[in-house]
């Protein structure tokens, strides 16, 4: 049996009957790169056939969050130089998001603090997925220029009313509530209370821990604003959108529409075409297809690199988007993300193997 390594930014070990993956960037807020994503899935490989190995966790370095989403600034120095290491890391982000899925052990996130993007993907397609008082879960790519993948729009595709629509296209993180609404997560833990939930992951079975430290969040915000969520995020335009949240009259969904207008146009536009088109698929891998060719065709967009530039590089919080408005963004614009990008698809439907959670899985 081939034994896990890890890299100095993924810790792995065994204790008792559980095996522990620890992102390890804290200063980046433990961010993917392609190495961290090959090591974990290599830890997976190895503990799905170790009998020993009954619960695999998954954690962050430091106090600030589990992991911040995948490293933008390389996929900016990519994007910039018409490179092609970005699509080859989603290439293999997007299989460890859906193995994660349809893994035959308990799988357990500890969503704590930061939970943003690519930490999603990592997290919120496994079985056990627990959030804090400190947790902020987000899917926030439509304000770098970009469209939420790593499986995304699955989630949040099958959230209750709109309220993943909202999601999707402000990138507006929540809390542990919210999260669990949204389908994002499953139980909440009080922070203070994960060390002793980690303790007795080791000898436990992984409901029956959870079971013993599960508790009630504080009150979410979502739920009492589901009336003109609902009503506003129906609309078949992002235009009409957010004509209707300004039109409601309400301070909050002003304020909504008002976020809106800063996100980039293009990424609007396209969040909502596979949003949407993503609620007709059957599996995740269908999914996690579909998110690959807006991936590969946002990164051929100058808004992604504009994006990062100002939220990550300059942080001058100033994107200048092309297209500037909502109305110039054309159809065509908009369909180059829904067509095999130059280098094919990326095939995980062809797979044959869907995602889900087998009775393994829930124990």
């Amino acid at each position: 049996m081939t034994v896990p390594t890890g890299t100095a930014d993924v810790l792995l070990r065994t204790e008792g009957r559980a095996g522990f993956v620890t992102l390890n960037r804290p200063r980046a807020l433990n961010a993917l790169t392609h190495a961290m994503v090959l090591a974990v899935d290599e830890a997976l490989t190895a503990w799905e056939h170790d009998p020993a190995v009954e619960t695999v966790v998954i954690d962050g370095a430091g106090e600030r969050g589990l992991c911040a989403g995948g490293d933008i600034r390389a996929i900016h120095d990519d994007a910039r130089a018409g490179g092609t290491a970005s699509a080859a890391f989603w290439r293999d982000e997007y299989r460890l998001n859906a193995r994660i899925a349809r893994y035959p052990k308990p799988y357990v996130a500890l969503m704590d603090g930061i939970v943003m993007g690519g930490g999603v993907g990592i997290s919120a397609h496994g079985s056990h997925r627990v959030v804090t008082e400190r947790s902020r879960v987000a899917m926030p790519e439509t304000g770098i220029g970009f469209v939420p993948d790593v499986g995304g729009t699955y989630l949040l595709g099958r959230a209750p009313g709109e309220l993943g629509t909202h999601l999707a296209l402000t990138g507006t993180p929540v809390g542990a509530a919210d999260a669990i609404l949204a389908g994002l997560a499953d139980r909440y833990v009080p922070a203070a209370g994960l060390p002793a939930l980690a303790d007795d992951l080791t000898r436990l079975p992984a409901g029956e821990a959870l079971a013993r430290h599960a508790a009630t969040p504080p009150p979410g915000a979502l739920a009492g604003q589901r009336e003109w969520i609902d009503a506003c995020y129906a609309a078949p335009t992002v235009e009409e959108i957010v004509e209707r949240l300004f039109d409601t009259g309400l301070p909050a969904a002003k304020e909504t529409a008002a976020t809106l207008l800063t996100r980039s146009p293009s990424a609007l536009k396209a969040t909502l075409a596979v949003l949407r088109r993503s609620r007709a698929l059957a599996t995740l891998e269908e999914v996690l297809d579909l998110e690959y060719r807006a991936s590969c065709a946002a990164l051929a967009t100058p808004d992604l690199v504009e994006g990062i530039r100002a939220q990550v590089i300059d942080k001058d919080r100033d994107p200048h988007w092309s297209p500037a408005t909502l109305e110039a963004v054309t159809d065509a614009d908009v369909a180059r993300h829904l067509v095999p990008p130059p280098g094919g698809d990326l095939g995980l439907a062809g797979g044959g193997e869907g995602p889900g959670r087998g009775p393994g899985a829930r124990a």
